[in-house]
């Protein structure tokens, strides 16, 4: 039996607390947010300690070097605040250039391209965050205090990222990798499963913020480094581009699904999917076509419906959704009710539809991903590669979502963000006072983040209102035959997909989806990403008391926890 098997299935119930609540994917980090809350810090102080902790918990999956998205409900104010921290593109980069990247001519995509690395925009926003949703009583250094500890003096790695560790191990060994990387082990393996790591250099490169800020980060010996890297490998990105990176306060996008809000990051994150989607199964509903109360859950009926709103919502947001600075596409037309209720038009309830397009929203008329609760009721959904040698920085590679076709939306330019996936949620209710919050959430996994969410969404809805039940329930991933990240830049053939299952969904579902035309593998999901690794924490009211009562859960299929006090 392998280290990664399990000799029992083990279970999780839902975690309660009354002043505050906290979940991540790192129990550690889980903990770190909730001493910061504690300590008097807001929900926006704990989750910039908690993006920094994770940092260095799960460097497979995040970094100071990538980039960050955040929601906040302001209880005070009764709204839904959005802050985009990702990076763009060197102002001197152009397409010519790009498609001379031997890489790039070998490959055809972006995806092992050194033109895929965009400024990391992550520190700035945290510092933003802090400066603009924080507490006031947190500042940048306490934040850091305990990353800082972790990184000088070590910590035991997880199961989950040990396995996902080794995996980005053996990426590097293909492409070839520096000497004294310093997330790699005697320049030959990383850490195993419950081994102390330690790393240094991270906690100096921290300190730095720490006593600089922004500063810190994106001029200076810092800054040089990064720059150094990048151009090393033949990437266009200059200390002027880093210097004067911005994180950018936009309005969040929002599409009401009954009685509740579901609030997203607007474009170039493909959160717009997962409105469209709800908004396309809601107009089922409206015309009498779905009724959920009579639809099973995870019965092919049930998995069928929601896996053709997704197709189509993806046709249309894959072509439509880049940065709306240099693509500036009215996304309030992507949302139109009678729009949506058009698309829904293209479902087939008995059979999969084989010719799904892009639509053309501006012909319809009547133009319209780690969660901490506070005890104020604030709510933060917060979402956050060649190393850079001696800084324990890990640069991202977003810009791989561009497309390299001139004609496309998501081309890759100078100044440009990406398509990108990350996708922090908020859920509120519309009340005579204003909204008031239901739920933070967010789900990781690349393009399986608004797959879960919409499948979350309903669950919560028409199913149950235990969030570790809506987590824990078994989900379906429609995933390209062919690599992701090249579907985005080249494919346009919406029937070119497999209907991933997880192994505890019936046969019976799965040979009648076969049946429906689907094509479907079952699939184990002990540990995989494919199903992607989520969070809620639900805001409600105790009936007989009236006071406020959080309730948390945490994806089975991650390392983490919730707690809460």
């Amino acid at each position: 039996m392998s280290k990664f098997d399990y000799a029992y299935d083990s279970r999780r119930s839902v975690v309660y607390g009354m002043n505050g609540m906290v979940v991540s994917t790192q129990p550690l980090a889980t903990q770190i947010g909730v001493d910061i809350l504690k300590k008097g810090g807001n929900a926006a102080d704990a989750a910039v300690a908690m993006g920094f902790a994770l940092s260095l918990l799960e460097p497979d999956s995040t970094n100071v070097g990538g980039n960050t998205l955040c929601l906040f409900y302001d209880a005070k104010n009764r709204k839904v605040k959005c802050l985009d921290g990702s990076g763009r593109t060197s102002s001197s980069l152009t397409l010519e250039h790009v498609l001379n990247d031997p890489i790039v001519k070998e490959t055809g995509t972006l995806e092992k391209s050194i033109h895929a690395i965009t400024v990391p925009g992550a520190v700035a926003a945290y510092i933003d965050i802090v400066e603009h949703l924080g507490s006031g009583k947190c500042d940048l250094s306490s934040l850091l205090a305990p990353s800082i500890d972790m990184a000088e003096n070590g910590y035991p790695i997880s199961q989950i990222v040990s396995f996902n560790w080794n995996f980005s191990l053996e990426c590097l060994e293909q492409r070839g990798y520096e000497k004294n990387h310093d997330w790699i082990i005697d320049d030959c393996r990383v850490p195993e499963e419950g081994e102390i790591f330690k790393i240094p250099v991270l906690a100096k490169t921290y300190r730095k913020i720490a006593a600089e800020g922004k500063d810190g980060f994106y001029k200076g010996e810092i800054a040089e480094a990064i720059v150094k890297t990048i151009q090393d490998y033949g990437g266009s990105i200059t200390m002027e581009d880093l210097a004067n990176h911005k994180t950018d306060f936009s309005e969040p996008i929002s599409m009401d699904y009954h009685d509740m809000t579901v609030w997203q990051v607007p474009p170039p994150s493909q959160s717009v999917t997962t409105l469209m989607a709800l908004g396309i199964i809601e107009a089922l509903e409206e015309n009498g076509s779905v009724d959920f109360s009579k639809v099973e859950h995870n019965s092919a009926e049930y998995l069928h419906i929601v896996a053709e709103a997704l197709r189509i919502a993806f046709a249309d947001s894959k072509h439509y959704a880049a940065d709306p600075e240099t693509n500036p596409y009215p996304v309030e037309l992507l949302l139109n009710k009678d729009y949506l209720r058009e698309r829904a038009k293209l479902i087939n309830l008995e059979y999969k539809n084989s010719n799904i397009q892009k639509g053309y929203p501006d012909c319809i008329g009547n133009t319209t991903s780690l969660s901490v609760v506070d005890k104020e009721g604030n709510a933060c959904s917060l979402m956050n590669n060649p190393n850079v040698h001696g800084t324990g920085i890990v640069l991202h590679d977003r810009g791989a979502y561009f497309s390299i076709n001139k004609d496309h939306p998501n081309c890759i330019g100078p100044n440009k963000r990406p398509f990108h996936t990350l996708m922090p949620s908020i859920i509120t209710k519309n009340t005579s006072k204003g909204h008031d919050l239901e739920a933070s959430f967010s789900v990781i996994g690349l393009f399986m983040q608004h797959q879960a969410q919409v499948q979350n969404i309903i669950s919560m809805k028409h199913y149950t209102s235990n969030p570790q039940r809506i987590l824990d329930l078994p989900r379906m991933c429609i995933k390209s035959t062919q690599r992701v990240r090249t579907d985005l830049n080249n494919i346009e053939d919406s029937d070119d997909y497999v209907l991933f299952l997880e192994d505890a969904i019936s046969k019976d579902a799965v040979d009648k989806l076969k049946s429906m035309g689907h094509r479907c593998k079952v699939w184990a999901p002990s540990i995989t990403f494919i199903f992607g690794r989520g969070n809620i924490i639900f805001s409600r009211r105790d009936v007989r008391t009236g006071k406020r009562v959080l309730a948390a859960g945490c994806d089975k299929r991650s390392d983490g926890h919730a707690s809460g006090y």
